[in-house]
């Protein structure tokens, strides 16, 4: 059994302490991590590998399998836990620079980083656990490149529109931003085992990173471990649902462009909708393209004239992953969202003494 399938298999009764911080928590009771271990890991880079190309390629030196109808054949698990906190956005630091201008030796320096990076953005306080936990569960050395956006070419995200400035401004509900904690409402939608929403379902958080392509004549599916939703994307030209129907998911539209599986999604939720975009007016266009056995590159690119001055563009890998998806039993156990709840009544009864 693998790390991850272990440490998901011990997580999921309690899902909800890695989504949300717990006021109410007590002191755990294990040792202080092994900083030689952390150390040990932060050593173990790949120092010369270049970065693979980060532009979908139009033509391809590897030729993808078929399926038995003749489709180019994506079907398998997949993951991208490697990817976990790596920028959106390009770093300062790399200004002026493309993905594809890096040497081999900078992003060797990338991943070296990447660890200690990633440990020193773990909370604090009494619920934190060991940092070795999670340099088992996945391996930011192996990280594939400095930052995510593409287009536009500076990889920052475009400007914000009057109404995206206006929306971007509300208040930001979420456990780990701070309360107040009136109701599940106060939460936003992963934290209450809604939905994490287009493009957001295939960027990485902490763990739970895997997703299974299953294949049939004429439809696509998506198996997102987190939350457990499945995207069914119909091939056969079909229009998009009507605008009065918003789902947290989309409404998902496919075709190929040779090899690459292009996905369109409209219809989304206010609730959910990635980046506080306009809900009615977000388009998400995603490619995938194999270009390994156990690779498929990634790309979405978001369009919404009511948020930003422009489309952008962000690109990922996903990579095989011989484990199965696992199921993600959030809603049972989401003791998380109870309890700050509970936390934030006996604060307010305290503070009535």
């Amino acid at each position: 059994m693998s790390a991850r399938t272990l440490l998901l298999l011990l997580c999921m009764p309690a899902v909800s302490l890695a989504l949300v911080r717990l006021p109410v928590a007590t002191e755990r009771d294990a040792p202080p991590s092994d900083s030689s271990t952390t150390q040990s890991t932060l050593t173990q880079t790949r120092t010369a590998a270049p970065a693979l190309p980060t532009a979908l390629p139009t033509t391809l030196a590897y030729k993808p399998p078929r399926t038995p109808w003749g489709d180019p054949d994506l079907q398998g698990v997949f993951t991208n836990s490697n990817e976990y906190m790596t920028p959106l956005e390009r770093p300062d630091s790399f200004a002026g620079r493309r993905l594809e201008d890096l040497s081999g030796e900078e992003l060797a320096r990338v991943r070296a980083d990447a660890t200690r990076d990633m440990v020193a953005a773990l909370p604090g306080g009494r619920v934190r656990g060991p940092d070795d936990w999670w340099l088992q569960n996945l391996d930011v050395s192996k990280r594939h490149q400095p930052w995510l956006i593409v287009d536009p070419p500076d990889g920052k995200i475009p400007a914000l529109t009057r109404e995206g400035a206006t929306r971007a401004a509300a208040r930001v509900r979420s456990s780990f931003v701070g309360g107040p904690f009136n109701g599940p409402e106060d939460f936003n939608p992963l934290e209450r085992c809604i939905s994490r929403s287009v493009p957001a379902s295939m960027i990485p958080v902490m763990y739970g990173n895997n997703y299974q392509i299953v294949q049939t004549p004429g439809m696509v599916a998506i198996l997102y471990e987190i939350v457990h939703e499945t995207r069914l994307i119909p091939l056969d030209g079909r229009p998009h649902i009507g605008a009065a129907i918003s789902q947290h998911m989309g409404d998902a539209r496919g075709r190929w462009e040779g090899d690459t599986l292009v996905v369109e999604t409209t219809n989304f939720k206010t609730l959910s909708v990635y980046r506080a975009a306009n809900a009615t007016t977000l388009r998400v266009t995603e490619r995938f393209v194999r270009v390994a056995p156990d690779r498929i590159m990634w790309k979405a690119t978001l369009e919404d004239p009511q948020t930003w001055t422009r489309p952008w563009s962000i690109v990922m890998p996903l990579t095989r992953d011989p484990d199965p998806i696992l199921p993600y039993d959030c809603h049972e156990h989401n003791d998380g969202v109870r309890n700050i709840l509970r936390g934030a009544r006996a604060e307010e009864s305290a503070a009535q003494r």
